[in-house]
This record gives C-alpha cells, sequence and structure tokens, in this order.
C-alpha cells in the first residue's frame, strides 16, 4: 500500500488505519472486518445504510462487496433470524474503495445490517469474520489466525469469529477476546 504525497509515493507499513474511521462504534450500522487481499490481512470498515422503500421494490445497492452476495445475506437474515428487510432499501459500502472479493466478509456484512436495521452501534474495538451459508451457519475461513493477529496488533479487544476456527486462533486467546459462533442467530445474540 502506498501514499501520494508532494514528495513522492512512500510505502506504508500501518495500511490497516487507512480503511478505519475515527467515528466507528458510534454510529449504527458499522463494523470492521479483517481482509485478507493477496498476502496482507488489512482491516476493512463496513458500512450499511437502510432506510424505509420510497417504492413498492426495495432497493439494494452495494460497493465493494458482490451484489448478488447482499442480496443472499438479506435473504438468510429474513429466514433464519426474523429481520425483516423486505421492505426496506439496503445501501451497504466497503469503504475505502476496497474490494471485498472474498466469502470471509459475510458475517460482517449482516452484522452490519443488523446494526443499521436496529438502530444499535457496534463497540469500535469488535471485529467480525466468517461465511455465512444458506441455512445460516457461519463457516470455517482460511487464514483464521492471520486475521486474529492483525486484530490484535490493531488494538481491537474482541473478535467474532466461526468456531470451526477457534482451535487455529487459541494461541491470541490471552490478547484478544475470542468469541465462537456456529451459527449468524448466535452472532446477532452476542452483539
Amino acid at each position: 500500500v502506498f501514499e501520494m504525497t508532494g514528495e513522492g509515493i512512500y510505502g506504508l507499513s500501518d495500511y490497516s488505519a487507512l480503511f478505519l474511521s475515527d467515528t466507528r462504534g458510534i454510529a449504527a450500522g458499522a463494523v470492521v472486518t479483517p481482509s485478507e487481499t493477496g498476502n496482507r490481512c488489512m482491516m476493512v470498515e463496513i458500512q450499511t445504510l437502510i432506510a424505509k422503500t420510497a417504492y413498492g421494490l426495495p432497493r439494494r445497492m452495494s460497493l465493494g462487496v458482490d451484489f448478488n452476495r447482499l442480496v443472499v445475506l438479506i435473504a438468510v437474515l429474513e429466514k433464519r433470524c426474523g429481520v425483516a428487510l423486505g421492505t426496506q432499501d439496503v445501501y451497504l459500502n466497503a469503504m475505502g474503495g476496497i474490494k471485498l472479493n472474498e466469502p470471509s466478509a459475510d458475517l460482517a456484512v449482516c452484522a452490519a445490517l443488523v446494526s443499521a436495521e436496529r438502530m444499535t452501534a457496534i463497540d469500535k474495538y469488535t471485529a467480525v469474520f466468517g461465511e455465512v451459508g444458506l441455512t445460516g451457519e457461519v463457516r470455517g475461513v482460511n487464514f483464521a489466525d492471520k486475521r486474529v493477529n492483525e486484530c490484535v496488533k490493531m488494538g481491537f479487544k474482541r473478535v467474532i469469529l466461526p468456531a470451526k476456527n477457534m482451535k487455529a486462533c487459541e494461541k491470541y486467546k490471552d490478547k484478544i477476546e475470542l468469541i465462537p459462533v456456529n451459527y449468524v442467530s448466535q452472532m446477532l445474540k452476542v452483539l
């Protein structure tokens, strides 16, 4: 990751902080996820906005996250968790222009959507990652220990992660609170 300045281009050692806002944890609808991009792990803030639709068909808009994944995750939240989004417009953005192509951001998207729907902010020191299946299960992801290590380095206090990845991340349990979940509904109770 490079920064362009008046003196030229410089490499950044603390690139994760670029994608996090100072106001996270105050407004509802935002959560941070550790994303594995290439050979680096970066903390990316996901923000959502939910508003009552003005027309018969609710609008879905996604920037930085695959549109079809957003639609599937909304369906999972409605069917498996009872979160009513059918009459709501949903806007989703991965901040900083990042493109999250991996399914490990699924659980964070669900957390941000529910936070926005319930108008309840998620603690700024909480990170979330995990793939979400159609049954509402939280599936394990690659590089879970690397993701948790990045959370520790960035000063996060707790991580909600797939239960299947817990064994690989236990070495960090004295540095950060690890909360394993098997289903999206469990994550919602924790939040």
